[in-house]
């Protein structure tokens, strides 16, 4: 564990030197549970890994982390150990399927909540060397609008909401959307839905929300894309392996490549303008203090 930490410190010193463009950062949240929000994460993570980005997966889910379990690995570390300084941030990235980077989950966040101001300054200094290591960090937050994703929703520089076609998932989609807007908070909200069993459910789906969004709360939700209900995913999900890695032929990972290509072409690391980790630990330190 150390060696890989210090190695992990010398690539990064070595890509900041280079100049290294700022990391993007994303926040993934849904409505409610049970509608495949971290099993999307993993695959999308996994995905973009795939097309030569680099890639760090944040399980900020307190109530039901599970990351490391849709990987099939145990977890020695989390969030905890770096906020009473057990670790480094260096220390708590760990290795899972095709060596994807990720932090897992833990009561590390409600403790987020409760820092003093020298622990808080701590965790800044240690989460800003992140800045430049991967191309996006993808926080896990858990689902509906609790004070931790809300924070999390706020600070990053967007936000996927992941919904189904069911009625229920779609209202508490629009809820937790409205939710935040009520509060004055400008997001950038980008929807996904999940278990679609064709493009026109999928289309259908999104352009219920986004319609409904801009004529009450006067915002525009695109859609990035669906991904297809598919056996296969649950099938992945027992086998404790990314359903993108255990089937890429299947009909999920096939309509997730296309979500990821389309999600690059408008959102190349190359042009898309970013505050990187010092813009979301800016935001994250006042929304804590």
């Amino acid at each position: 564990m150390k060696d890989q930490a210090e190695g992990l410190r010398n690539l990064v010193q070595i890509q900041n030197d280079k100049g290294t463009k700022a990391t993007r950062i994303i926040t993934v949240t849904s409505g409610k549970g049970g509608v495949g929000k971290s099993n999307f994460t993993l695959n999308f993570a996994l995905t973009l890994q795939s097309q030569g980005y680099k890639v760090l997966v944040f399980d900020a889910d307190i109530g039901l982390a599970n990351i490391d379990v849709l990987m099939g690995v145990s977890s020695k570390y989390n969030l905890y150990h770096l906020l009473k300084k057990e670790k480094t941030i260096w220390e708590i990235i760990q290795k899972g399927c095709n060596d994807l980077d990720f932090i897992a989950g833990g009561s590390g966040f409600n403790d987020l909540l409760r820092l003093t101001e020298e622990e808080l300054d701590y965790f800044a200094e240690q989460v800003m060397q992140l800045n430049g290591y991967v191309d996006f960090i993808i926080f896990d937050t858990g689902a509906g609008l609790s004070k931790e994703t809300l924070k999390f929703i706020l600070a990053a520089e967007e936000t996927f909401v992941v919904t189904t076609p069911e009625p229920t998932s779609i209202t508490d989609a629009y809820a937790i959307i409205k939710m935040v807007n009520s509060m004055g908070h400008d997001v950038s909200f980008k929807l996904i839905i999940n278990r679609v069993t064709d493009m026109k459910e999928g289309k259908q789906t999104a352009d219920k929300i986004s319609l409904v969004a801009k004529q009450f709360l006067n915002i525009h939700i695109p859609s990035l894309g669906f991904v297809d209900d598919d056996v296969s995913v649950s099938k992945a999900v027992k086998k404790q392996v990314p359903f993108t890695v255990a089937f890429p032929n299947s009909a999920a990972s096939r309509s997730l490549n296309i979500l990821v290509e389309n999600y690059i072409k408008g959102y190349r690391v190359i042009d898309a303008p970013t505050s990187g980790v010092k813009g979301f630990l800016n935001k994250m330190m006042r929304l804590l203090k």
